[in-house]
This record gives structure tokens, sequence and C-alpha cells, in this order.
């Protein structure tokens, strides 16, 4: 077991009037072993702490703000302090006889994203629903900023690199802690030791230090974590295999094994699919706070496997053959590999369409990346980044990216968000000082010594171009289908989503009815999320399309089925 990395103590800092010294009780008994608890008493302390925090690069973890019955609001407090601790959350702790008229401007104040959250002061040491906020707020805000407290997967490498960004991001993703080491350190050397001479940069160590890969790939990185194809078994037919992992193919996995179905689920990168890119939804039903698709996915994960269903990550399906089983059952191909299931969900998706400008595209992973990036937030501190698109996935980006960058320009082909994004996003957009929109511009070109350094962005209107500096550029251009794997007898429309219902051709209808809802041209074949032609693109649409079809699979799988 590798030790714990040494980190500066992280600060929670509160501050208030008459109940500031029950917040701090309050805190100190749940939170004093691994948080410092600061509560300065005027604001020219408050200004002197933080000052002294920053210069000392003492993280400051979460802001509470007691919210004052009158004078200057709480969040015009918090704002003030913001330049100091950007990437803290902010919070405004409300004694029980002001909440009611509070409810208007907590409101407001959350819509433009100048608050994390506001919860009522609690009335004993034991209100588990108040410490759950908190301690739910801190577990973002520690992986939001990659603070990981234990040493866990070990990463060699000698600079950023496209592979050292893939990687990263896989086990991110998948919660598991990395942390890189350069290879002339310590730990370096001992595990380019093992590795051998031959090894190339970036080398990998499991945790525990058993198992070291030289540029390892994803299918690597996923059968370390969940095995390889092979191991199901040439022989085990699956009830149902579920191609991608997004929250539609999650959805389904939860369901179908809850249900008493032999479940698979395969999916080409990290648990989660494109949502699990997501920095912070805040419109997912049941989670007031917000929640990052990463965390999101690690839970629906957890569910699915605690009712018995099975994972394969970073694993490339690579084709389907029809009832070319046992039984009729489908043979899905995995290079070499193949697995069987009598009923099969395509979920897989969609990915960020490319730029197609060669000399970005020659610079990915070294300051150019393809969705959100979390694990590259921190390399942008104090800089100036850009993102491209215009939709949800563009705008939870910025936001989160805010917390870190000096600016961040969110740059769009239209004429603004407003046909794109949601209204909640926009308004935090709109109320954010570090984030501005470019609207009718896009990006031509960019270059860099080894990495971003500038880009050139052209006006449409005018067709004028500009040079800017910029350490970052998160590309999430929209939607691109992926399923070029599947054989033409499951119909898809001219863009490449599969059809399914009532939107499949005719000919393949029987008895003059359309298949069922989500299921395609092909019996025992079903189709939800993002791929399905007609989605809505949202994850709570896609996760229900997912659960949605679990009863068609038992309709198919009965033994009085047509």
């Amino acid at each position: 077991m590798n030790p714990p990395v040494t980190r500066p103590t992280p600060v929670i800092l509160v501050l208030g009037g008459e109940y500031r010294q029950a917040m701090v009780d309050v805190l100190s008994q749940r939170y004093s072993a691994d948080y410092e608890i600061v509560a300065p008493t005027t604001m020219e302390e408050a200004l002197e702490v933080l000052i002294d925090l920053k210069s000392g690069r003492r993280p400051v973890a979460l802001a509470a703000c007691e919210f004052f019955e009158g004078g200057e609001k709480a969040t015009h407090l918090l704002a003030k302090f913001q330049k100091f601790m950007p990437s803290a959350r902010r919070l405004v702790y409300i004694p029980a006889e002001r909440f009611r008229g509070s409810v208007a401007v907590m409101r407001e104040s959350l819509a433009e994203g100048r608050l994390d959250l506001y919860l009522m002061l609690p009335q004993g040491p034991r209100d588990e629903e108040f410490h759950t906020a908190i301690s739910e707020t801190l577990s973002d805000w520690a992986q939001s900023v990659n603070l990981s407290e234990i040493d866990g997967t070990r990463i060699i490498a000698d600079g950023p690199s496209p592979d050292l960004s893939r990687i990263r991001d896989f086990l991110d993703r998948m919660g598991m802690p990395n942390t890189v080491h350069t290879p002339d350190s310590p730990a370096g050397q001992e595990i380019l030791a093992m590795a051998g001479p031959d090894a190339e940069l970036p080398v990998l160590e499991a945790p525990g230090g058993e198992l070291v890969v030289s540029r390892p790939s994803n299918a690597d990185l996923g059968a370390a974590l969940y095995g390889r194809p092979t191991d199901i078994g040439e022989d085990v037919v699956c009830d149902l295999v579920v191609v991608g992992a997004g929250p539609a193919g999650l959805g389904a996995a939860v369901y179908a094994a809850s249900e008493g179905l032999d479940t698979l689920v395969i999916d080409q990168g990290p648990i989660g699919g494109q949502a699990g890119t997501s920095s912070m939804i805040r419109n997912y039903l049941g989670f007031p706070r917000g929640i990052s698709g990463m965390r999101l996915a690690q839970r629906a994960r957890s569910q699915a496997v605690r009712f018995g269903a099975r994972f394969l990550a970073g694993q490339q399906v690579t084709g389907l053959r029809l009832g070319d089983g046992p039984g009729g059952s489908h043979l899905v191909e995995l290079g070499d590999a193949r697995v069987r299931g009598r009923a099969v969900l395509i979920s897989t998706g969609v990915d960020y369409r490319r730029l197609g400008v060669d000399t970005l595209e020659d610079l990915v992973g070294r300051g150019v990346n393809y969705g959100a990036a979390a694990s590259t937030s921190r390399e942008v501190k104090h800089k100036d980044v850009y993102v491209v698109g215009g939709g949800n996935s563009a705008g939870q980006a910025a936001v989160h990216l805010s917390r870190f960058a000096r600016s961040v320009t969110i740059l769009v082909r239209r004429d603004g968000l407003g046909a794109t994004m949601s209204s909640y996003l926009i308004r935090e957009i709109e109320g954010n000082p570090r984030i501005s929109v470019r609207p009718r511009t896009i990006v031509t070109d960019g270059g860099g010594e080894g990495r971003l350094e500038w880009l050139t962005l052209r006006d449409l209107d005018s067709d004028s171009e500009e040079r800017v500096e910029a350490a970052g550029l998160y590309l999430l251009l929209g939607a691109a289908p992926t399923c070029d794997w599947l054989p033409r007898e499951i119909a898809r429309d001219d863009k490449g989503f599969v059809l399914s219902g009532a939107d499949t051709p005719w000919q393949s209808w029987q008895g003059g009815r359309p298949p069922a809802p989500y299921a395609t041209t092909v019996p025992g074949v079903f189709v939800a999320g993002d791929i399905r032609c007609g989605s809505m693109k949202r994850v709570a649409s896609a996760s229900g399309e997912g659960a949605g079809v679990v009863p068609l699979v038992h309709a198919f799988l009965a033994p009085d089925a047509p």
C-alpha cells in the first residue's frame, strides 16, 4: 500500500454575526479532523485571513456565510471574497426565524450561480440532512480540484501528452485515485526499473504494484478493473448485452439486473459515457444541489453491480452478428473476442464532432481537449481558456473551468446560447464575471511550443480574424453517432442515428404494426439514449429510456414470444 500523499489542510471559512459561533461549533464537531475551521470576527480580519491563506497556498474548500436580517446580503459578501477562493464552494446558512424572508433571495442567487447551496442552521449536533449536504459539497470540491489523498495508481510521465491526458481522464472518471511522477523521481525510478529498459512513457503502476504497463490502452486500463471479454467465457449466453455505459445503458443495467436478467455492460471508454464528463448536472431529478456526471455514473455503476450486472470497460465493440449464436443469440464482437446475448441494447450515445483544424488536432492532450476533461482544470489556473459549443455540456464545462481559469470564453456559431442551452445554465453564465460569450465566432488556427499557447478566431459576420492567447481549448461540438459497427439490417436515418418503433421503415413492420418503442428493425435488438433517432439528448430522458427497454426485453425473452 502506498503511503498517503501529504497535502496542506484545507480550510472551511465561516463568516457571520449572531450565529457565527453556533455554526463553528457544529462544523468543528464533525469536520475539524480533516479541515481547519477559520472564523474571522470582522471584515478586516477576514481579508487578512484570505490573503494569508492565498500566499500560503492553503485551499479554501467551503465558505459559509450567515444570512443577515438586514444590511449587506450574504451572497454579496461571498462574491467579494471570490477572487481569493474561486474554487471554494459557497454556502449561506440561515437561522430558522429568517428562513421565510430568505427564500426569494436564495432562489435568485442560486439561479445566477452566485451560490452553491443554502441550508437551515442545524438545530442540534445530529442534523444528518444538514451534514449530508455539507459532506456531499466537500466531496464535490475535493473531486473537482483533483486532491487525491491516496497515491493509488501511479503514472510515470515526462510531461503533458495525449496518452497522459487519456489515461488520467479514464482513471478519474472511474473514480480511481492517481498521481503523476517524473521519470527522475524516486517513484519514477522504482517503477521504470520494474517496467524494463524498453518501456515507453507513460508507464502505469496499478495499486499494490501488481501490474506495470507501458503506454496502457483503454483496454489495458479497463482490464485492470473488470477483466477482458475472454473472462466471460465462450459458452456463456447473457440475457442482455448492453453496448454503451452512459445514462441509458446504466439505467437499463440497474433495472435489468434488479429483475434477475443476466446483464453484461460494455463500453469503449470509462463507465459513464459523454454524460460522465459533465462537471455538474443541476437539473437531474432528486439532486437539488446538483451532481457531477462522473459521480452519477459511479453511483449507477455501483447500483447495477449490487444487483449482479457485470461490466467491461475500455473494450471496443467492432461488430454485431445477428442471431448467429446458440438458440439464435446475437454475437457481439470485440476484435478477436466475442460475447453472446439473447438480447442486445444499443446505447452507445454520441461523440463530439472533430474540429478539423490540423494544427489543433496535433495538440490534443496538450491544451486541446475534446470534452470537459476535468482532470486538466488545475493546469489552466489563472490562465485564459476557450470553450467551443453551445449545448449544456459546454455550459457546464465553462462554469467548472471558471473556478480555476482567469477567464473563460464560450465560442458559438449561432447568435447566442438561447436555442441550444438550458435556461438555468444561461443565467448562471450571465451572472459569472469570469465567463463571456462570443457569438458568430469559430476557431480557424492555433499553436504553441509543445502545447497550446494561442488561437486564431474568425468573426463570421465581418470575416475578420483575431489572434488570442489561450492556455486551453475545450471542444464540445455536438453529436456524432457512434454505431458504424452495426449491420445494415438495423435501420438508421441519414445521419446515422438508429431508428426504432414507429420511425422504422414500414417494410419491417409485422401485421401492419410497427415495432415497440425502443425496438429496432431486428427482433431482440433495442436502442436507447442519444444514439436513438428522436431522443431528447438529456441525461434524465436517456436513463428513463434505458429502464423502459427492460419490459420489452422481458417480453422478447418470454417462452411464448414469437
